[in-house]
C-alpha cells in the first residue's frame, strides 16, 4: 500500500485515470494538468490533506479556474495553485462537484418521451442530485439529434418574450425512438444536499467554473438554460435524496407518470447508500408505478448481487461513457455530457 502523497497513491491513481480516460477527449487543458499532477508528490500530498470526498480532480480544478487560474502550461498552474493553496483549499471544502450538465437531457428524452406516450399522460419530474435543476425542463430546451445521415431537430413551442433556450446537440447510434414531440412536463423538482441557486451570481460562477475549459459551447448552453431557468425556477429541496425521496414523491400529481432520475450522482454515495436507493425505488415502482432513469459511469454501476457492470455487456464499452437505465434494465450507452446516444 502506497503512502498518501506518493506518485502510486489512491490519490494519485485517481488523477491519473482523469487525465487518461475521463478528460483527453474533452479537455487537453485537464488531461495535461491532472497527468502532471499525479506525478507531483508535494501536491498530492497536499490534496491527501482533505477528506477522500473532496480530492477528486474536477473539484479541485474547478476550484483553481472559479479562482481565476487560466489554460496554461502545467509550470503555470502549478505556480497558480502555491499563490493560491489556502484559497483553493476553502473552495475546494466548502462547495461540490455539482456540474449541471443540460445536454444530458438529450439522452433522456428518447426515454422520458416514451414513457409519456406509454402512460397517456404528462410526466412529474424528480431529480436526485439536482445541483440548480437545469436538467429539469427537458420540455423547454431545443434538440438535434444527428444520426451521420440524417438530422432530426425538436424544440419547444415559445410564446412571447420567452428566452431563446439552449440547442442541445447529440450523435446518435442504433434503433433510437426518437420522438415527434417534446413531452409535456406538468411538475418538477429536485433534491441535493445544497442545492444551487440560478439567482445567485456566485452559485452561477461555480457552475461556470465546472465547465471544462476547452468547451465553450457548453458555456453558452449553460448560460441559456439558466436564463430557461430563472423564467420559471424549480422546486429544489436541500438534504439527502434517501431521506427526501418518499416524501417528495409523495406531492406529486396523481394524474402525472412519475420520473426519478440521475446522471453521474451515485458515486457520491456509499454502497449501503446505493443499496438503500435501489430500495426506496423498488417501493416506489410499486406504491406509485414510478419510473426511474439512471443515467451513470461504469465504476458505480452496482447490481443487487454486488456485481459492477451489467453482465452480459462488454465493460470496455462503457470506458469513459455513461450506461443509461430504464428500471434497472439497460437501454443505451450515452456521453458523459450528453454527446452521444448509442441505443443497445
Amino acid at each position: 500500500m502506497p503512502a498518501a502523497g506518493a506518485p502510486g497513491s489512491g490519490t494519485a491513481e485517481w488523477y491519473r485515470h482523469f487525465g487518461t480516460v475521463d478528460a483527453p477527449s474533452s479537455s487537453p487543458c485537464y488531461a495535461d494538468w491532472s497527468l502532471h499532477i499525479a506525478d507531483d508528490p508535494g501536491l498530492i500530498a497536499r490534496i491527501d490533506e482533505w477528506p477522500y470526498t473532496k480530492r477528486q480532480p474536477l473539484l479541485m480544478l474547478a476550484a483553481a479556474r472559479f479562482l481565476g487560474a487560466r489554460v496554461s502550461p502545467y509550470p503555470e498552474f502549478r505556480k497558480f495553485l502555491d499563490g493560491h493553496w489556502d484559497e483553493v483549499a476553502r473552495i475546494v471544502l466548502s462547495r461540490a462537484t455539482q456540474t449541471n450538465e443540460v445536454g444530458r437531457c438529450a439522452t433522456l428524452l428518447p426515454s422520458l418521451a416514451a414513457i409519456a406516450s406509454a402512460e397517456g399522460r404528462p410526466l412529474a419530474l424528480i431529480e436526485v442530485g439536482a445541483s440548480a435543476g437545469l436538467a429539469l425542463f427537458p420540455d423547454r430546451y431545443g434538440y438535434e439529434f444527428d444520426d451521420g445521415s440524417s438530422v432530426t431537430r425538436l424544440g419547444p413551442v415559445r410564446f412571447g418574450e420567452l428566452p431563446e433556450p439552449p440547442v442541445l446537440r447529440c450523435r446518435t447510434a442504433g434503433p433510437v425512438p426518437l420522438p415527434g414531440s417534446l413531452p409535456e412536463v406538468v411538475w418538477r423538482t429536485g433534491i441535493d444536499l445544497n442545492p444551487l441557486d440560478v439567482q445567485n451570481p456566485d452559485d452561477v460562477a461555480w457552475l461556470e467554473a465546472l465547465i471544462w475549459p476547452e468547451q465553450e459551447f457548453r458555456r453558452e448552453r449553460l448560460r441559456r438554460a439558466i436564463a430557461v431557468a430563472r423564467e420559471d425556477p424549480p422546486l429544489l429541496v436541500a438534504g439527502d435524496l434517501n431521506d427526501q425521496l418518499l416524501s417528495l414523491a409523495g406531492l406529486a400529481p396523481a394524474d402525472a407518470a412519475l420520473v426519478v432520475f440521475h446522471s453521474a450522482v451515485m458515486g457520491y454515495l456509499s454502497a449501503d447508500g446505493r443499496a438503500r436507493f435501489r430500495a426506496t425505488m423498488q417501493a416506489l415502482a410499486q406504491d406509485r408505478g414510478c419510473h426511474w432513469l439512471s443515467n451513470e459511469g461504469e465504476t458505480v454501476i452496482i447490481q443487487e448481487d454486488g456485481s459492477a457492470v451489467v453482465p452480459e455487456m462488454d465493460p470496455s464499452r462503457l470506458r469513459g461513457n455513461f450506461l443509461l437505465l430504464h428500471n434497472g434494465r439497460p437501454v443505451a450507452i450515452t456521453g458523459p455530457h450528453g454527446q452521444s446516444l448509442d441505443w443497445l
